[in-house]
C-alpha cells in the first residue's frame, strides 16, 4: 500500500538537488587539480569521473551472470519461494544464500548479473512477472552500480512496487560502496552516492508498507572495523564473513515477514 509523504518529501529532494550540487563540484575540482594541460586535458578527466564523480558504468552485458533455467523459476513460483534480482553480490553470495533458505524449506530463482543497474534488473522482474507470476516475496539485490547515476533509483523502486503490488512483499538491501581501487575524490563521491541512493530507498519505505529494507549499509557503519573486515575491495563482501554476515541479515529480514 502506497503511502503519503506529506512535506516530508520536498526536502528529500532539496536534499537530492544539494547532492547533485556537491558532485558536481566534485567533479570540477578534481578536474582541476588532476588535469593541468588545459581545457581538453579538464574535460577528458571530468568525463572519466562522469556526472556525480564516481565514474561511468561499463558495458555490464558480457559480465558473469547467474540465471535460474525456467524448470527452477516455475517451481519456486509454485512453491511460492523468492524471486532474487541482483548484481554481482548476488552472482559471488547467491548460491550460499539459496543453500540458507533451502534449510529454512524455501525455495529461490535468480536472475543475478554482476555490473547490472537497477532498471535491467526491474526489467527483469517486469518479464518473469509477465512469463511466469510472481511468488509473495522478491529479493532485490541491486543498488550498488547506480553510484554511477544515483537520481534513476527512485523511479526504479516506484516502478517495481507498481509490478509486485500490494499484496507482495519486496525486500531491497541497501548499498555501500567506496571502492578501494579509486582515489580519495572517488571514494568520497562513491559514499555520497551510496547515502543517495539509500535514501531514495528509506523515502520508498514510507511510501510503501510492503518494501522492506535490508540495512547492510548501516550493519557496515555501526562497527569500525566491518568495513575493512566485511567488504574485500570496499563493495563486495569478502568470503566467507562478509557474505555469511550479508546474506544473515537478508535471511532475518525474511523471517521477520
Amino acid at each position: 500500500m502506497r503511502k503519503r509523504l506529506g512535506s516530508f518529501r520536498p526536502s528529500r529532494r532539496l536534499l537530492f538537488a544539494a547532492g547533485t550540487a556537491a558532485a558536481a563540484s566534485t567533479v570540477a575540482a578534481s578536474g582541476a587539480e588532476a588535469a593541468p594541460g588545459g581545457p581538453q586535458a579538464k574535460a577528458a578527466t571530468a568525463f572519466s569521473l562522469g556526472a556525480y564523480g564516481s565514474g561511468v558504468l561499463g558495458a555490464w552485458e558480457r559480465q558473469a551472470r547467474a540465471i535460474s533455467p525456467e524448470v527452477q523459476i516455475r517451481r519456486t513460483r509454485e512453491t511460492d519461494g523468492i524471486f532474487m534480482f541482483g548484481d554481482s553480490i548476488g552472482v559471488q553470495d547467491g548460491p550460499a544464500l539459496a543453500q540458507q533458505l533451502a534449510q529454512l524449506g524455501i525455495t529461490i530463482a535468480v536472475h543475478n548479473w554482476a555490473g547490472r543497474p537497477v532498471t535491467p534488473a526491474v526489467d527483469a522482474l517486469e518479464a518473469w512477472a509477465q512469463e511466469f507470476g510472481l511468488p509473495h516475496r522478491i529479493l532485490m539485490s541491486v543498488g550498488s552500480n547506480d553510484i554511477f547515476t544515483p537520481p534513476a533509483v527512485e523511479a526504479q523502486v516506484d516502478r517495481t512496487m507498481e509490478i509486485v503490488g500490494e499484496e507482495r512483499t519486496v525486500y531491497w538491501v541497501n548499498v555501500q560502496a567506496a571502492r578501494t581501487a579509486h582515489g580519495p575524490d572517488v571514494k568520497v563521491a562513491d559514499q555520497r552516492n551510496s547515502a543517495w541512493i539509500n535514501l531514495q530507498l528509506a523515502d520508498a519505505q514510507r511510501r510503501y508498507d510492503n518494501l522492506r529494507i535490508v540495512r547492510w549499509a548501516e550493519h557496515l557503519a555501526s562497527s569500525p572495523n566491518r568495513l575493512s573486515r566485511l567488504l574485500r575491495d570496499g563493495l563486495h563482501p569478502s568470503v566467507p564473513m562478509g557474505q555469511r554476515a550479508r546474506n544473515s541479515l537478508i535471511i532475518d529480514a525474511i523471517k521477520a515477514g
